[in-house]
Order: C-alpha cells, then structure tokens, then sequence
C-alpha cells in the first residue's frame, strides 16, 4: 500500500469535509487500540481543532494508559490537539441498577450492557460535538463496518464521518507505522473494551483479521465449496456474522406508501 498518498487523500477529505459542513473540526473517542490512533492522528493532521475523549467504563488500567499515551503524543505534535477524560463509569452504574434483570431469563443482558457501554459513549461524543461544534469521527475498518458487523449500532457506529472504513485493519496497521504512532498503540492487541472480563476481538469473533480479510476480499467470487480447512471455518464465521449484520450494514428499511394513496 502507497501509505502517504493514502495518509494525505485521508487528510484532505478529513479538512475538506469540515469545511464546506461549516463546522470547527472534530471529536474522537480514543480507547487505546490502534484504530482510534490512527484515526486521531489524521484528524489532527488537517490542523483544524481535534478535541480527544477517554471514556472508561470500568475500564482496564493498560487500556487507560495506552490511551492517554497517545493522547498526550499527539498534544505534544500539535497545538490544535485538545484532550480529555469523561469517567463514565458512575453513569454506568446508574444504568446497571436500573436495567439489571435476572441472566436466566435473559441470556443476552452481557451482550446488552456491553452495547450499552458503547452507546454511552456515543451520547457522550455528540454532546461535547454538539457544544464544541464539531463532527463526531469514526474508528470502523473495513472488516468491522463492511464484513461481520463488529460494532455496536448507534454506539461506535453511530458516528459522522467514517475516514478508515475503506481500509483493512492489516493496512491501518500499516498506516499506524508510518505515522509513527507509539510503540504500545502500534502492538496493541485489538479489543473492543466493553467486558469486564478481557475480551479481545480475536477470542470474541473467533477469527483474526488477517483471516477474516482473506474471506472478505474473495467474497461473492467463491463459495463455502471452494474452501477447506482453516479458511473453511473462517469462511462459515464471516459468513454467519455478516448475515446477521445486514441490518447494520444496510440503510434503515422504510415502508415505501403508495402515492394514490395520499389522495
């Protein structure tokens, strides 16, 4: 991959976007993961006002760590740089007592705070956007917005711009090096941050990326006959996981009304 023609075409959309929305710059949520790294540095490259949020929720130290690592990197690279910590980790336990039902009945409430963590953190990126006059930026790769789904919607996919959602996580990976990103950000093992107990994307999806990108490259060229195997196996865990993401992947469904009908 050409990374600075990539790098400086990101860039120039980034700055060219917010400038004919009329709007300041941009907010981005910084976990700690490489995605976000990445993602941040380009928004402070277009010198428009880049304002970072470190939203932990019962969060890991490391995680913590690695976050303001880079935040800091960043601070110290450029003037238009602004960072911060919102703990919501206390408006999560509101939540949590409020919701809390009993797992027996209900099977999927893990699942269900874990996507409400990362809607929390939607509500909390648009509200300082909003106040600040700035466009919430996405972190979604290719893999996770166009693939299998890997995102919460209206959590880290509800964002208002997506500038590395045309890229594979191996080659934001690539971009990550050569931006220089620091060292703990560039190795940071991929993981969403939503669990209490450690989850990376690996043990989550069951596949890495580097496995999943090899499916979706050949997707709707080959099918499950064509492969055996290990790729077999990532095959049929692509395939399951974008089947069930359609409704992510896809534009809201709206019942179309008969026009003879409005008369």
């Amino acid at each position: 991959m050409q990374t600075q023609k990539v790098i400086d075409h990101i860039v120039n959309w980034l700055k060219d976007y917010a400038e004919k929305s009329g709007v300041k710059g941009y907010v981005i949520g910084v976990s700690g993961g490489v995605d976000s790294g990445v993602v941040s540095t380009l928004a402070a490259m277009t010198g428009l006002k880049t304002l970072l949020i470190e939203m932990p929720i019962r969060q890991k130290e490391d995680q913590v760590n690695r976050a303001w690592e880079h935040m800091n990197d960043l601070k110290s690279k450029f003037p238009n740089v602004e960072a911060m910590s919102v703990n919501l980790t206390p408006a999560f336990e509101e939540l949590y007592k409020t919701f809390d039902v009993h797992d027996d009945k209900f099977p999927n409430e893990k699942l269900a705070f874990a996507n409400t963590r990362s809607r929390l953190r939607m509500l909390t990126l648009y509200y300082y956007g909003q106040i600040n006059g700035l466009l919430v930026c996405g972190t979604g790769n290719k893999v996770e917005d166009f693939g299998i789904g890997f995102y919460t919607k209206y959590g880290d996919g509800g964002v208002d711009i997506s500038p590395i959602a045309d890229l594979y996580k191996t080659e934001v990976y690539e971009l990550a090096k050569a931006l220089n990103l620091v060292k703990n950000i560039q190795e940071a093992i991929p993981t969403d941050g939503l669990w209490d107990a450690e989850r990376t994307d690996e043990m989550q999806i069951g596949a890495t990326y580097p496995e999943l990108e090899k499916i979706q490259k050949e997707w709707g060229t080959k099918t499950e006959t064509d492969y055996s195997g290990r790729d077999l196996e990532v095959f049929k865990i692509f395939s399951r996981m974008n089947k069930a993401a359609q409704h992510k992947i896809n534009p809201i469904p709206v019942c179309d009304i008969n026009e003879e009908w409005r008369a």
